[in-house]
């Protein structure tokens, strides 16, 4: 099954397959999303209750497909894109306060989501393997949006930026939240299956049967890769 076809949703069940997205490097963008240190650390499991121990073992797959698939998939995307000049552009969630107060509501709501990330401590940071280099711009938000949060919308526009590739996490909130808002701003936006995740994969794949066709194109890093690679030598 290719590319085309797959992670299609019952609205979307005989639609005509889409055409090959129009690639070129000049208005390209590769957005990163929030893969940063807070949610790659893990206490010792050892040390924990029970209980902790359970949530615990609830979140191994996340981490293993984070270190086996996501981080390896997006650092070859980054290469990738730098090679061929295409955009890199980052985003992380990070508040500008020590106490958090500048957040927006789904970031002080009880639960899982509030999280206290002040700007300039390490949880908040990108992870090492996927770090900018050179002028490579970083967006910081308090937002679950790249787009809503930050100026991110008019650097993509003062750019000249007409297609945004998008990796990072989770899938199922702040990659979902930024592709529809792309979408709604009429820029074409490609999500790289292989290169986001959710807490779980069946949350990772039924948010990707929810925005694919219609806020952008589902396909893998390797996909992507094929289609700039034609692209050059035609």
């Amino acid at each position: 099954m290719s590319w085309k076809t797959k992670y299609r949703s019952l609205y979307y069940m005989g639609a005509p397959e889409p055409d090959d997205p129009v690639l070129d490097p000049k208005d390209t963008a590769l957005l990163v999303i929030d893969v940063q240190n807070t949610y790659l650390e893990r206490p010792d499991r050892s040390r924990l209750s029970p209980e902790d121990q359970r949530r615990y073992d609830h979140w191994t797959p996340f981490h293993d497909r984070m270190r086996t698939s996501v981080i390896p998939n997006t650092a070859r995307m980054l290469d990738l894109a730098r090679r061929t000049g295409i955009e890199c552009v980052f985003a992380r969630i990070a508040c500008h306060t020590k106490d958090g107060r500048d957040r927006s509501l789904s970031q002080k709501l009880p639960g899982w989501n509030n999280l206290l990330l002040p700007k300039d401590e390490q949880p908040s940071q990108l992870v090492p393997e996927l770090q900018p280099v050179a002028d490579e711009i970083v967006v910081t938000k308090t937002t679950d949006s790249a787009l809503t949060g930050t100026n991110l919308r008019l650097i993509l526009h003062n750019l000249g930026i007409r297609t945004v590739v998008c990796c990072g996490i989770f899938t199922d909130q702040c990659v979902s939240s930024t592709v529809r808002s792309l979408a709604d701003e009429s820029y074409a936006v490609i999500v790289l299956d292989d290169c986001c995740a959710a807490a779980t994969d069946d949350l990772h794949v039924k948010e990707l049967e929810i925005i694919n066709m219609i806020y952008c194109h589902v396909m893998s890093s390797s996909d992507l890769a094929h289609l700039l690679d034609r692209r050059s030598n035609s």
